[in-house]
């Protein structure tokens, strides 16, 4: 996300207007695609499948609370699949089952992150229905997560949960290009949950919002595997990269743990060179768990990476939980019922 649309969306104001009637049209494609992804679907997938993704371009938070959501599923017994388009990979075939081994440019670079941060099997095919059939016909778990899959209706779901920044919220409100909306507000009655990061959103009226906070946790070099204390950045100059949909979050988090933040920006999903981990003498660099996936055959001896994790309150994870075990519930009925009558 550039600087200069960030001003454009999420200014408040419209300046884009005279584009209004791409506004309609892109509207009209979004809704027609949506019907007919919804009238094609077959029979449920047998197991749970929950959707993690948002109505809003850029960055909010989604894998990391997709990472979450799987830490808190393992917590109750559930094996869970994490599910990604893999965008910015290129595979020779898919499905494909990432490891934290697996190159950024085969799988994309969020993939093999939540592959190294969760634990999970993970499984990118930009035809996510198949990647989730595949998933079953391997074994690989009970339960499949979706990272970023709001949108892509072909995929059966159970369970939806809508992910908002907080600090930008919905921008000016308009659907893009004239502002940040994938969807109109109105999609959010659709959804399960409501989860924002940073803090409330007033302007969203659903029953089940809840609060999500980024915790940083540790600094781990890229290069040696040592881990420091996020305290460590206290007076610590730095040389800050990110290459994510809001730059500005980590930047601001930096600066919250008292470092003195040089920063750089870059679009989202970048494809790092040795020559963007430059920094002075004395500087640490420090980027993200996502952007470092992609730099740790070349990275400096300087570079350090700030893990971060989705912090849930606990009404969300019983809330969450009971909808998990309440769909189980239908799947095993439905089975039973096909059974019967078989």
């Amino acid at each position: 996300m550039t600087t200069l649309v960030d001003r454009l969306w999420y200014s408040g104001r419209r300046p884009l207007w005279p584009l209004y009637p791409l506004v309609w049209l892109y509207r009209a494609i979004a809704e027609s695609r949506r019907r007919r992804a919804w009238q094609a679907r077959d029979e449920r997938i047998p197991v749970p499948v929950v959707v993690v993704g948002n109505i809003t371009a850029g960055g909010t938070g989604k894998s990391p609370l997709t990472a979450a959501l799987t830490g808190l599923l393992q917590e109750h017994g559930w094996q869970p699949v994490i599910l990604s388009r893999g965008y910015g990979g290129k595979a020779g075939h898919y499905p494909l089952l990432v490891t934290p081994e697996t190159g950024p440019e085969r799988a994309g670079d969020e993939p093999v992150m939540l592959a190294a941060e969760s634990g999970c099997p993970v499984v990118v095919d930009p035809d996510r229905k198949r990647g989730a059939l595949w998933a079953l016909d391997q074994k690989l778990g009970t339960i499949l997560v979706c990272d970023d899959g709001l949108q892509h209706y072909r995929l059966p779901r159970d369970i939806e949960l809508a992910v908002f920044d907080a600090a930008r919220g919905l921008g000016n409100g308009a659907l893009i290009p004239v502002g940040p909306l994938r969807e109109p507000l109105e999609r959010l009655a659709s959804v399960d949950f409501v989860v924002t990061n940073g803090g409330r959103l007033d302007e969203i009226n659903h029953d089940q919002q809840f609060t999500m906070t980024l915790a940083p946790t540790e600094l781990r070099n890229l290069v040696t595997g040592d881990v420091l204390s996020p305290e460590r950045l206290r007076g610590q100059p730095v040389r800050a990269i990110a290459g994510i949909g809001n730059p500005q979050r980590f930047f601001d988090t930096l600066r919250e743990l008292g470092a003195q933040v040089r920063p750089r920006a870059l679009p989202d999903h970048h494809r790092f060179a040795p020559e963007d981990l430059l920094s002075e003498e004395g500087e640490w660099l420090v980027m993200t768990a996502k952007d470092a996936v992609k730099c740790r055959n070349f990275a400096p001896e300087n570079s350090w990476v700030l893990v971060v994790n989705a912090v849930l309150p606990e009404s969300f994870r019983e809330a969450f939980m009971a909808s998990v075990n309440h769909c189980r519930q239908s799947l095993d009925s439905n089975e039973t019922v096909r059974t019967h009558h078989g």
